[in-house]
């Protein structure tokens, strides 16, 4: 037994590829229903199973309960049986007792088949679709295990399966079963069948990651692909730049003799593949982009924020191969470039300015201030109809003559635009910030309208309160909007403050003045402390000096007493009051300087001065900071 466990648990490990604790733990899972199984143990009931793989053993251990008399085994217990599994096992108690069946090897290997199949194949599974997972976007192999209308089945590694459906097939490319295929993983899916792997050839990346294989420096970041435009198995479009100076980023994706790029056109089913340089100019990189065609001129209009615009004008014989068959290069530089690019040829471009400088009358001021180029281009024009032939410098004129007045357009259109921003931020200023946190609802507007308005970009207040301000025309211009409707838009928008609730700010403004006090309060502090320690300094100098007045005062108020016997205290200590306050102190007593003389004054805030008829002395009481207990006052005689 103990051989044919060890035997078997290795022949799977080896036979599936999985981790061993993985194979462990469908064992287990396996004994435990084959347990249950066996004895018709409730679900219920706690089961457990323990193997040792050593030494080719395993055992069962299920919860029962602690008895005197076991009426059912499978959940009951006696207390001696229980004691030698838990010592400390008492009637009532549930413990863990070993409980393996007779004969339960034979048993458990053919109720346990299942189960563990079971196990190993969502453990597979998992194990595919993880590993998968992380392969999205590379470059797999693969051999054709079936082809049909739907596509092709691909056997991968690990057992598993992938899919390629007939559109991510490169167009009348065939393959055969057992033949090899190169995809990229484009999709992987979890299904109760198992990870659904869906891989393509038409995908651009599949060419990036073939342009990274084949090119070293693509790999190492020297050689950086900026964009791909691709037509699986026609043509494709590549734009390279160099991250380092001295590289060739074209010559390096080409290779010598052309090797490097041949490899992967043999690849893609021959199909066609153009490397350009990358410029950061626009112009440059849109007259790059449709080469092999000769460009005379790329005219950019960003005016439209929906789709940027670019006019191309070629020579003539350049314009079909400019367009390609079926407009396959424009198409590829368009999508290369981001741009949308209109192509025409020189004689078409001047045809096209000429009769709008004579038929259009905006354009009539144009015309005036460029008579003489129009007349040139006129008389070529005319020679060209008549099938006359022209030099060089004809279509260097006509050249000259288009570039000039796309020129002034492009000037035009800036001026234009300057003008339109200035009126938009003149409009922000007089649109209160908060109307463009408001949506548009059924309070302010009927819900017909402010639909429409939100299908025309229009979401909130502010949004529309600036569209009307600056282009009025365009919500009228929205189905459904009538001028009644736009009446009652500009009946709302002239009330715009009624509609902004206040309270934020009021809510501010409190916050603002509870803070106010704090702040005061926190500054005197920090100033009357300072303060404090200056005039404990300076007392010493001013006590010197009010006791030197003080003892004066006590001396002519003892030589009075014995001629004015008869007066009483309290006219005395009137008289002693009355003496004091008209006495002042000089300045000469003092420090001339200014900072003494505030000083004293600072000191006199924080002393008083009183008779007290009983003792018959005038007494001095200074206030002064005494650590942490606060203000107190001293005596002094």
């Amino acid at each position: 037994m103990k051989n044919e466990i060890i035997l078997a648990f290795n022949e799977v490990l080896e036979d599936k590829g999985l981790p061993r604790e993985v194979i462990y733990d469908a064992l287990q899972s396996a004994m435990v229903s084959a347990y249950r199984k066996s004895v018709n143990a409730s679900t219920a009931q706690q089961v457990i199973a323990k193997i040792d793989l050593e030494k080719g053993e395993f055992q069962i251990f299920a919860e029962k309960e602690v008895v005197q008399s076991v009426q059912d085994d499978r959940t009951e217990v006696v207390l001696k049986v229980a004691k030698e599994y838990e010592p400390n096992a008492e009637l009532g108690d549930m413990v863990l007792v070993e409980s393996t069946p007779e004969n339960f090897g034979r048993v458990a290997a053919q109720t346990a088949r299942q189960v563990i199949q079971q196990k190993i194949r969502e453990a597979e599974r998992q194990m595919q679709l993880d590993y998968y997972a992380k392969q999205v976007g590379e470059i797999i192999s693969g051999v054709v295990q079936a082809t049909g209308s739907h596509g092709l089945t691909i056997g991968l590694e690990m057992k598993a399966e992938g899919t390629m459906p007939r559109k991510e097939m490169i167009p009348y490319e065939r393959f055969r079963i057992h033949d090899r295929v190169r995809a990229l993983v484009a999709e992987v899916k979890d299904s109760p069948r198992g990870p659904q792997i869906i891989l393509s050839r038409t995908h651009r990346d599949f060419l990036r990651r073939l342009l990274e294989n084949e090119v070293p420096e693509i790999f190492h970041g020297i050689v950086e692909i900026r964009s791909i435009a691709r037509e699986p198995g026609q043509r494709a479009k590549v734009a390279v730049s160099a991250t380092q100076q001295g590289i060739d980023p074209v010559g390096a994706c080409v290779g010598q003799r052309g090797v490097r790029i041949q490899a992967i056109v043999r690849e893609l089913h021959d199909e066609k593949i153009d490397v350009i340089e990358w410029n950061k100019d626009p112009h440059l990189f849109i007259a790059k982009a449709l080469s092999p065609a000769r460009v005379n001129g790329v005219y950019l209009n960003e005016s439209h924020k929906e789709a940027k615009t670019a006019l191309v004008v070629v020579p003539e014989d350049q314009l079909s191969l400019a367009i390609g068959r079926d407009g396959q290069n424009a198409r590829l530089a368009a999508r290369l470039t981001s741009w949308r690019i209109d192509i025409k040829s020189l004689p078409e471009a001047v045809s096209d300015w000429l009769f709008a400088l004579h038929n259009e009358a905006e354009l009539a001021e144009k015309a005036q201030r460029y008579q003489e180029e129009i007349i040139k281009a006129e008389e070529i024009m005319t020679r060209k109809t008549e099938g006359r032939i022209l030099n060089m410098d004809d279509y260097d004129v006509l050249v000259k003559f288009v570039d000039m007045m796309e020129r002034d357009l492009l000037s035009e259109r800036q001026e234009f635009q300057a003008e339109r921003e200035k009126i938009i931020q003149e409009a922000l200023k007089e649109i209160p910030r908060p109307a463009f946190n408001i949506e548009l609802n059924d309070e302010i507007l009927p819900e017909s309208v402010h639909t429409i308005l939100d299908d025309g970009g229009i979401h909130n207040l502010g949004e529309l309160a600036l569209a009307m301000k600056t282009k009025p025309d365009s919500i009228l211009g929205l189905p459904g909007i009538g001028p009644k409707t736009l009446e009652k838009i500009e009946e709302i928008i002239n009330n715009l403050s009624d509609l902004i609730p206040a309270e934020p700010e009021v809510v501010e403004t409190v916050q603002l003045e509870e803070e106010l006090p704090t702040t005061l309060e926190s500054a005197e502090m920090e100033v009357i402390e300072p303060e404090v320690e200056q005039i404990e300094a300076s007392i010493p100098v001013v006590e010197d000096a009010v006791e030197e007045v003080l003892e004066e005062e006590t001396e002519a108020a003892s030589e009075e007493e014995e001629p004015n016997q008869e007066l009483s205290f309290e006219e005395m200590f009137n008289l002693e009051s009355q003496k004091l306050t008209n006495k002042t102190f000089s300045e000469e007593e003092f420090d001339e300087s200014d900072d003494k003389d505030d000083k004293k004054k600072k000191k006199r805030k924080y002393q008083e001065i009183e008779y007290d008829p009983d003792l018959d002395l005038t007494l001095v009481k200074k206030k002064h900071k005494r650590g942490d207990e606060g203000w107190g006052w001293e005596e002094e005689g």
